[in-house]
């Protein structure tokens, strides 16, 4: 059997989980990275909000390596809308002197990170048990990148 590399791959429970168990845990270091570096207050507040929720993801999917499954069942597995600002914030390296709105873009260029590789870790393993674990994921990371993008928006985005 050929693989297409750009093909949806499933893998079993235990390996798909442990790569994201990998991933939540490289965006944790990333945002680890960044608040010891920013000076800014409110900057670092937002990095750690998003580094404390990367946490609480490797944490609950490491309690699914333990249970063997992870629940998860109802709204809390559809993703919501985002406004895509990802694609119109410039994607770049935070600094001592970066402010709110860098750590709220960096932050977004992160979280997109994680929503495209939920997003084919779900379609990869569609109607396998853990395609609902990745959705539950992904709603999570969306409502995550949404909250960031309210926030952005609130503050920076001119009104109408």
């Amino acid at each position: 059997m050929q693989m297409n590399e750009q093909g949806e791959v499933c893998y079993t429970f235990e390996a798909a989980v442990e790569m994201a168990v990998k991933m939540e845990e490289e965006g944790f270091r990333h945002y680890l990275e960044a608040i010891r570096k920013v000076k800014n207050k409110g900057a670092r507040e937002i990095l750690r909000d998003a580094a404390l929720d990367e946490l609480d993801h490797k944490h609950q999917l490491e309690k699914a390596l333990v249970d063997g499954y992870m629940g998860g069942e109802g709204d809390l597995t559809r993703p919501v809308p985002t406004m895509n600002l990802n694609y119109v914030l410039a994607k770049k390296e935070l600094r001592p002197d970066s402010d709110v709105r860098e750590a709220l873009a960096y932050a977004i260029h992160l979280e997109n990170g994680s929503i495209d590789f939920y997003k084919r870790m779900s379609q990869g393993c569609a109607g396998a048990p853990m395609a609902a674990l990745f959705q539950r994921l992904l709603a999570d990371e969306t409502r995550h990148i949404q909250s960031l993008e309210d926030l952005y928006e609130q503050h920076f985005l001119p009104e109408g």
